[in-house]
């Protein structure tokens, strides 16, 4: 076994400390020389393989190069040409979606090309409580009778029933999820996770398979000879947001996605993303965590406990005052659903360790009327706690609704889909990172016990929480703007694509303070002789390294986290955001 990083064999929150293995190590010196870069930006690349030769590329991601062929795609060009059809033809369009950020976000999306081309669309986003995921037999009938065609985004794959009840009208599934061995009656199911494609796009959010539609559009536009056409670039923006709110992998094409979309957003053209920057008073050129986790969330508080089609108005609007008033509404129901969340989080942890080691592949709870939006939070929360894919289940009248959330290297949605198939449940889906279940309230625990079987191989497979991964040793003096800035570079950094996490060793904890609700800390530290470096520890006062940080003012520690750029009364300065600590 590889010797602990500074001999960490068991840090405050009860982690092994593992660095780079020796031939990381080697491969990192190499690509420094070779590519002329700083050794911890090398050591980023050698972790994810990139040889020298590759590196510039790699560094630089250029959307020309890594954007597929949609026609890579079934039924894209199908898709395509019909959407064109609807628009040449000044037909009713109706745009079906989930109403999460990536449902939105697509729907944003087809809204805004057909902006361009001098259509309208009418918007339609089920209720999370009435209706529940995806389209359901009354509202696509009801949409048929009044539209020629329903284009449905994020959502549809499943949906035999409901596109059967759709008579008359045309639909069209552009989607992600993980569909069965039949397709629903559609005109057209474009989705990189069909049974019958090959799942080399199967990385791509909603959004990403929308741009690819939206690409495969405008080419047969301009072989038709229609001018102008819309510009797809500027649209990227809603394309990164999707992608980093939604967990996708970020690798091959995503990474574009995500790189260019945060360039875009930065210039604060859409009057929706704007808004919310402000209003989340982001003080800087948003990063792929802003977008997970300060303007993620307000788009999705409204189908979580509001009105289901905010998010997607906020975002495809192009009044900066009606964005403004949206904004403001999410918010509000953000904070709303900050105090639901709370309530239900403190009873589900509670059942999870009450239950202990029951259900080993797998950390659940359920409870009456829990709130159906905040249970994928929820959700979130515990698996984050226990290291293990997770379910929180709402119950109301005798029926079960919940959400799931996976672990890196455990399939969630694949096992949702054949519990399905296997009759636990009435109804499951998902991807591999995120899933829902709807299950008969007697049948919550015999179900969850079978997913547990079915997940503990993958789980007893997958990284485990028991280490934490370190990219280096830094010292404060080498943590600079700087430094982040050419890591940067790397980025952006997420799913399947980690911020490099660095260790501060000897580091003498100057001040702790509390921040926003009591659960985040601020701290101020300095290595001998060193300059001063500030840090936050999001959440660290909901386990153990809270209580641990606050016990060590004056003394010094080891310190492991991620390197973040901040702006202050017009100047950039870095700060550390920590992951953990340990006992000098």
């Amino acid at each position: 076994m590889t010797p602990a990083f500074l001999a960490v064999e068991h840090s405050v929150t009860g982690r092994r400390w593992v660095g780079p293995d020796a031939e990381t190590d080697r491969r990192a010196e190499g690509l420094s020389q070779a590519a002329s870069l700083p050794l911890p930006v090398a050591r980023v690349l050698a972790e994810r393989g990139i040889t020298p030769e590759a590196a510039p590329a790699f560094l630089e991601p250029k959307l020309r190069d890594l954007l597929p062929d949609p026609r890579r795609l079934r039924d894209m060009e199908v898709a395509a040409a019909r959407l064109l059809a609807a628009v040449r033809d000044a037909e009713r369009i109706a745009v079906f979606a989930d109403y999460d950020v990536d449902g939105g976000a697509s729907a944003a999306l087809i809204l805004d090309w057909l902006r361009q081309m001098g259509r309208r669309a009418t918007l339609y986003i089920p209720d999370r409580i009435d209706e529940g995921y995806g389209p359901n037999p009354p509202a696509m009938a009801d949409l048929a009778s009044r539209h020629d065609l329903i284009v449905c985004v994020d959502c549809g794959t499943m949906s035999h029933e409901a596109i059967a009840a759709a008579e008359g009208c045309d639909v069209i599934v552009l989607d992600h999820h993980l569909g069965a061995e039949t397709l629903p009656p559609a005109l057209a199911v474009v989705n990189p996770n069909r049974a019958d494609e090959s799942g080399e796009l199967g990385h791509l959010c909603a959004a990403g398979v929308v741009f690819l539609t939206l690409v495969e559009a405008n080419r047969q536009a301009r072989a038709a000879g229609i001018a102008p056409l819309p510009e797809l670039i500027p649209m990227l923006d809603l394309v990164a947001l999707a992608t980093v709110a939604d967990v996708a992998p970020l690798i091959g094409v995503n990474r574009a996605f995500v790189r260019q979309g945060l360039a875009i957003m930065a210039r604060r053209e859409r009057a929706g993303l704007a808004a919310l920057a402000d209003i989340a008073r982001l003080d800087s050129a948003p990063g792929a965590f802003h977008l997970g986790y300060l303007i993620g969330p307000r788009i999705n508080a409204g189908g979580r406990v509001g009105r289901a089609d905010l998010g997607a108005r906020c975002l495809s609007t192009t009044c900066p005052d009606e964005a403004g008033r949206l904004a403001a509404e999410l918010e509000r129901l953000n904070h709303e659903r900050r105090a639901i969340e709370a309530a239900v989080r403190e009873a589900a942890m509670a059942q999870a360790e009450a239950r202990g080691d029951l259900t080993p592949g797998l950390a659940w709870a359920a409870g009456e009327d829990w709130h159906p939006g905040v249970v994928g939070i929820v959700a979130a929360r515990l698996k984050e706690a226990t290291g293990r894919p997770s379910v929180v289940i709402g119950i109301e009248r005798g029926i079960g609704k919940g959400s799931a959330r996976s672990v890196p290297g455990v399939d969630l949605g694949r096992a949702i889909h054949r519990l399905a198939t296997e009759g636990w449940l009435i109804k499951g889906g998902g991807h591999a990172m995120a899933a829902g279940l709807t299950v008969e309230a007697d049948r919550i625990e015999g179900a969850m016990t079978r997913l547990s079987e079915l997940l503990a191989r993958d789980l007893a497979a997958a990284p485990g929480r028991s280490e934490l991964r370190i990219s280096g040793l830094l010292a404060p003096e080498g943590a600079s703007v700087e430094m982040h800035d050419m890591l940067d570079r790397a980025g952006p950094f997420g799913q399947a694509a980690p911020a490099p996490r660095f260790a501060f060793a000897d580091t003498l904890i100057e001040r702790v303070s509390g921040i926003g609700d009591g659960r985040h800390l601020r701290l101020g530290l300095r290595a001998v002789g060193g300059p001063p470096l500030e840090a936050v520890a999001w959440g660290a006062m909901d386990g153990p390294l809270g209580p641990a940080l606050m016990a060590a003012r004056g003394q010094k520690m080891h310190l492991a986290g991620k390197l973040e750029a901040s702006v202050w009364n017009g100047r950039r300065r870095l700060r550390l955001r920590l992951d953990d600590a340990a006992s000098a």
